[in-house]
């Protein structure tokens, strides 16, 4: 049964904390998933949340530390001594967890906490993990695997299996090296159930397989275990040697953590933030986006500024400034956001972007007509002007096909420059529309006004 966490349930938790009530807090926390407790530790300040932290077994406490958010995780570890980090819960974890907990602590508390873990290969582990940048496959993988010799046959690979049992909580695949070390490939555990005891392994296992180099950049591994619906992907050094694994779970992380980086940079946020930071850090990751917008809006205003005549002499032309402005943005966001969440999936690239453009015009076309003849018909009813009934309308048509273009080609341009393309939606795409979609309508306003009149 799914747990839910509600209101009254942590003012009970409250008060056996209170009480210091162990055994009552145990029982209430006993059962439930790790997932759940860190949710739990949100709502209890320091002190409770130690309490009731220090009641669990390890590797209960050990899975709940790899659950908790990263701020969260930061502050809790800070009021607990580094001998009870190391030994009760740093031994339960998976080195790939273990290293993100230690990459987060101050140099001289993390090399305390590995001289104190009691596991001196899993030190090693961490060691060897913490070289690797976090935002590669070298600092997603894990150490726990299982790999057999190329040359033994099936019965001495249930041998390793069992013995690494203990070690690999959860073993989907057995990777094959050879003598040297080097991957070679792997079989699933369907295999291995099919397979004959006498077998070789160098006769059954899948010689094409996917795999990643530890320098590999963590998105492009979420992109090839997404389109490949992989479960686990090996990872190697740069001469060929199986280092590690990684898991779904660390996947959808990156997946996460890469969907609230974009959707915050389409907000107009250059930094990766969370709530819980300073006033100063949150200011800084939404200044700059915002001086951008307040370039925008004074170039907007200068724009206005040189038809002020037109504007005087026809001040109806006015009325659909907002309208224009706004078709502008939105239509330009629309087209761009597109364009990133393809990039981002990796199902357009530079053979496809030219085609992607086409489309993107013959959406804008569709799109520009059926707006233009909307305004069309509200003007032909509600203004005796033609002159504005029909600049509004051509100057809408336009505006759209711009803003639709504009929008597709720079996240376009940006990926091809190396740079994030999701930094062309939101604020920047909004204000570039913005300026030209007024001069747009200004510009025809003012030729047609002279034409008609």
């Amino acid at each position: 049964m799914q747990f839910e966490l509600t209101r009254e349930y942590i003012e009970i938790l409250r008060e056996v904390i209170d009480a210091k009530n162990k055994e009552k807090a145990i029982s209430m926390a006993h059962e439930l998933h790790a997932a759940d407790i860190a949710g739990i530790y949100d709502e209890l300040d320091i002190d409770e949340a130690k309490f009731l932290y220090l009641l669990l077994d390890g590797e209960k406490a050990a899975d709940v530390l790899a659950e908790l958010e990263d701020d969260d995780r930061e502050r809790f570890l800070k009021v607990l001594p580094s001998d009870v980090i190391a030994k009760e819960f740093i031994n339960f974890m998976d080195s790939d967890d273990a290293a993100d907990v230690l990459a987060d602590m101050p140099e001289d508390k993390k090399d305390e906490v590995l001289s104190l873990i009691e596991d001196v290969e899993l030190a090693g582990d961490i060691v060897d993990l913490l070289e690797y940048d976090e935002d590669t496959a070298g600092g997603l993988m894990g150490k726990e695997y299982v790999a057999v010799n190329k040359n033994w046959n099936i019965a001495k690979c249930y041998e390793e299996i069992r013995s690494e049992a203990d070690e690999v909580d959860d073993i989907f695949d057995v990777y094959v090296i050879d003598d040297d070390n080097k991957f070679q490939g792997v079989f699933s555990l369907k295999e291995l159930i099919v397979a004959d005891y006498e077998d070789e392994i160098k006769n059954v296992y899948s010689k094409k397989t996917h795999f990643a180099k530890t320098k590999m950049e963590s998105e492009e591994v979420a992109n090839i275990m997404d389109k490949y619906d992989l479960v686990t992907l090996p990872v190697i050094d740069d001469i060929g040697r199986l280092v590690g694994r990684i898991t779904i779970d660390d996947v959808v992380d990156v997946i996460r953590d890469e969907a609230e980086k974009d959707y915050q940079m389409a907000s107009g946020i250059s930094e990766d933030v969370e709530h819980s930071d300073s006033v100063w850090r949150l200011t800084r990751a939404r200044l700059p986006w915002l001086m951008i917008g307040l370039f925008g809006g004074v170039m907007g205003a200068r724009v206005i500024g040189l038809f002020e005549g037109d504007l005087s002499a026809n001040a109806e032309t006015a009325l659909f400034l907002p309208l224009i402005a706004a078709m502008a943005g939105n239509v330009g966001v629309q087209s761009s956001a597109i364009v990133v969440q393809g990039l981002a999936a990796n199902t357009i690239g530079l053979e496809s972007a030219f085609s992607k453009i086409l489309k993107e015009i013959s959406v804008a076309l569709l799109n520009g007509i059926a707006c233009a003849i909307l305004i069309l018909v509200y003007n032909l009813i509600f203004s005796d002007s033609l002159a504005l009934t029909f600049s509004v309308s051509i100057s809408l048509f336009i505006v759209i096909i711009f803003a639709s273009i504009f929008g597709t080609f720079v996240p376009l341009a940006l990926n091809k420059l190396k740079i994030d393309p999701a930094l062309a939606t939101g604020p920047f795409i909004t204000t570039v529309n913005d300026i030209v979609g007024l001069a747009i309508y200004l510009i025809i306003s003012r030729l047609l006004f002279i034409m008609i009149i």
